[in-house]
């Protein structure tokens, strides 16, 4: 017992919330049927990790249907529990779980897919359902009952706030060193609201854990799990190639007096194209490089340990299982170079047009306008969700979508004549870059944007397939020309043949 003292003092420093601690089934009891329920959680990185395990059991011998919202996605399979359980009728803003996604597609769970900077402001509003229990994974709770987070941010700080009555994973797993690499500021109601003060990627505006009424917090489950590590997979020569022109690009702009060796601070979306983009930094004649991103992936600390990196600032932290443990196991060595935020001030649109970011995300499929798809398969199934890219993409001082220009061996086209969802359109996106080449578009107009996009990022036989089609498309006229009649064609063949390719062109 000796020992459970000594972490309880250490972990939880107000004495009267040690006798709150108990088991995740008897945390879980207070979440009861048609809740909403906030956790912690941002794409894998300090998630709650046995309270939404134990309601799940529940959930399998007892009516219990919940509304869930998180940061972003979850790891250690939450997701696909929680979802095989049948406890999720509603979830937001993010998910990226095939078990989860199979049942939003089966119209089994409401998915509402959000900026992520918007889900709290709605909650703050009341212009959603509020949460009645928030569940946040900790590192420890202070002397005043504030909760210091772990490797994520996200949402937790408002969830914790705005619930009625918060649940506490302390995760004995995570670094105690992690304490102070948090700022937590939250905006003012509107229309009361002060511009948010951060003037510099490396500004610290709040405070360093999340500060709310210590009565608030009505169980505390004390847990070990590691965060579940990234999925991404090493550089291909495609996403190297994709790399590479975006670097030549930059370069060009260094050239032009557009932009300098520091460039301007990056935003990577998650996955591997925007992890190899990063890294491909590394290579370059880039320095004192900023990033003000979302999620903090293996790619940012390689660019600290080749010295090429100044300061970071995320909302997550979420690596590989080999990095997590050099980057974790020596956490003081970044430390002052790295400060994790909520995510409405990581995505912040004043912010980020303040700060002017480059901003990188990848994309499902384009069109030869630039209207970008990033969530929906064939324009129908869901597939993670917008995420953050939004927040950036309008708002960047650059906005470059990447994507491979092929995918199922060469049976789809990632760039097809008319998107079949636009998450993204055509006025907030700069650079289209495949392994091809790369498409700027910055003032050019729609029939311009199609012909260069063409010539510079797809792959044959696709790209003459593209031509035939804009030179139809022009005889009809129009500021921006398609033909209505065949807009979906390469979309409704993949559906009925298994390719976007004609039956003569098929392999």
């Amino acid at each position: 017992m000796h020992h459970d003292e000594h972490v309880q003092h250490d972990r939880i420093r107000l004495p009267q919330l040690r006798e709150r601690i108990t088991s995740a089934a008897r945390a879980a009891e207070w979440i009861r049927d048609g809740m909403t329920v906030g956790m912690s959680g941002f794409t894998r990185a300090g998630d709650a990790k046995a309270v939404p395990l134990a309601l799940a059991e529940r959930a399998r011998s007892e009516p219990l249907k919940i509304t869930l919202m998180t940061g972003a996605s979850l790891g250690s399979d939450i997701d696909k529990t929680l979802a095989e359980s049948g406890v999720l009728a509603r979830r937001m803003p993010f998910q990226a779980d095939p078990a989860l996604r199979a049942a939003i597609n089966r119209g089994e769970v409401m998915f509402v897919d959000q900026h992520l900077s918007e889900t709290v402001e709605l909650l703050r509003t009341r212009q959603i359902a509020p949460v009645d229990v928030a569940v946040i994974e900790a590192v420890a709770i202070t002397e005043t009952g504030a909760i210091i987070p772990t490797t994520s941010v996200g949402n937790s700080a408002s969830f914790a706030i705005l619930a009625e009555k918060v649940i506490v994973e302390i995760n004995l797993s995570q670094s105690p060193a992690l304490e102070g690499l948090h700022d937590i500021f939250i905006p003012k109601h509107r229309p009361r609201r002060e511009p948010m003060p951060l003037m510099n990627v490396d500004d610290r505006i709040g405070t360093t854990a999340i500060e709310i009424p210590p009565e608030k917090i009505v169980a505390i489950v004390m847990t070990e799990k590691m965060d579940s590590a990234s999925t991404i997979l090493p550089a291909d020569a495609e996403t190297a190639a994709i790399a590479g022109h975006l670097i030549g690009f930059f370069n060009e702009e260094i050239a032009l007096g557009r932009l300098t060796e520091r460039l301007m601070p990056i935003q990577a979306g998650i996955g591997t194209i925007a992890n190899a983009v990063v890294g491909g930094l590394i290579d370059g004649p880039f320095r004192n490089l900023t990033m003000y991103s979302e999620v903090l992936q293996d790619s940012t600390f390689d660019l600290f340990d080749a010295g090429k990196l100044d300061f970071a600032s995320g909302s997550s932290i979420t690596l590989s299982e080999a990095k997590a443990r050099q980057v974790f196991g020596d956490i003081e060595r970044y430390k002052d170079r790295l400060v994790l935020r909520p995510q409405e001030v990581s995505n912040h649109p004043e912010v980020i047009r303040r700060l002017g970011i480059i901003a990188i995300n990848t994309a499902l499929e384009c069109d030869i306008y630039g209207n970008v798809n990033s969530t929906h398969v064939q324009g129908t199934h869901m597939m993670n969700g917008i995420g953050g890219s939004g927040d950036f993409a309008r708002n960047a001082y650059l906005s470059v979508f990447a994507t491979k220009s092929l995918a199922k061996g060469g049976k789809i086209s990632s760039i097809v004549p008319m998107v079949a969802h636009v998450d993204h359109n055509e006025h907030d996106v700069d650079i289209i870059v495949t392994e091809v080449g790369l498409a700027d578009l910055r003032g050019l107009a729609p029939r311009e944007r199609a012909q260069r996009i063409i010539e510079n990022c797809v792959a044959q036989p696709y790209r003459q397939m593209l031509k035939d089609y804009v030179e139809e498309a022009s005889k009809g006229g129009g500021q921006t020309p398609h033909v209505l009649e065949k807009a979906f064609s390469w979309h409704v063949r993949y559906r009925e043949t298994g390719s976007m390719l004609p039956a003569a062109e098929g392999v």
